[in-house]
């Protein structure tokens, strides 16, 4: 279920290079609220409509409330990162003493997706692929080679903030899942040692082409792993109906079978 107002886009949960941070789906989720509230969409509506800055004077007229009632609801759609204020020193709206705060569109693209989708990020990796492939590289083989990067890059970020030092499969696990959790992966240990990822960030897209999509997943929670040094854990791909291709898995059962 995709929830969005019009102009605006967030996509739910998002990779950065800091993954301890909160997870990006509190503040879209926030944001989508207030636009519940019926005044402040024709709020946000008329601003939108209006290409320029406006007033809060203008804004109560245009939408028949008072001043003091539409800087309420201004400043919170500005708290939310949907609008952005500023104040006019020059041109009409410009006057002696406290000169006026004006309002305008963010440029914030912001979504929510229940469950969380990752289609950003898949069509990032994708881009990146294609602007470096190397000669007598396959197409597929530069989108796996990128998503390996990129799960390093992120791998390596979480090490640096988390500084384990050497890790077990458990601790690596552990790790690993909170990071994935922030990226709307659901991970749930389904036994010791094993890690199941119970969404797939990248449906319906896995489904049209699974062989590059999951294979760039794999990839991409690989580098994870190395970017991490998660040397006792290891990627593989266990696809099932529903949930996410790749399985985490402490590189001891697969020696023992």
């Amino acid at each position: 279920m995709l929830l969005a107002a019009r102009g605006w886009r967030y996509a739910g949960t998002v990779m950065t290079d800091a993954p301890g941070g909160e997870s990006a789906t509190d503040p879209a989720v926030r944001a989508v609220a207030l636009l519940g509230d019926e005044v402040r969409h024709r709020l946000y509506d008329f601003i939108r409509a209006a290409r320029g800055p406006v007033t809060r004077e203008q804004a109560a007229a245009a939408t028949g409330i008072s001043r003091k009632l539409a800087a309420f609801h201004l400043d919170k759609l500005v708290e939310a990162g949907l609008l952005r204020a500023s104040y006019a020193t020059a041109g009409p709206a410009a006057h002696a003493g406290r000169p006026p705060k004006l309002y305008q569109p963010s440029s914030q693209d912001l979504q929510v997706s229940i469950p969380p989708r990752q289609h950003d990020e898949l069509a990032s990796t994708l881009i990146n692929a294609v602007l470096s492939q190397a000669p007598g590289e396959t197409a597929r083989q530069a989108a796996q080679r990128v998503a390996r990067q990129r799960g390093q890059t992120l791998g390596a970020a979480a090490r640096e903030q988390a500084r384990p030092g050497r890790l077990g499969a458990e601790r690596a696990l552990a790790l690993t899942g909170g990071a994935l959790q922030r990226w709307g992966f659901e991970p749930d240990r389904a036994a010791p040692g094993c890690l199941r990822l119970r969404n797939c960030p990248y449906h319906p897209l896995s489904a049209r082409a699974p062989e590059l999509v999951c294979g760039m997943n794999h990839a991409f929670l690989a580098g994870f792993l190395h970017g991490l040094e998660a040397f006792t854990v290891r990627a593989v791909l266990e696809p099932k109906a529903g949930e996410c291709c790749v399985e985490l898995r402490d590189v001891r059962l697969d020696d023992r079978a």
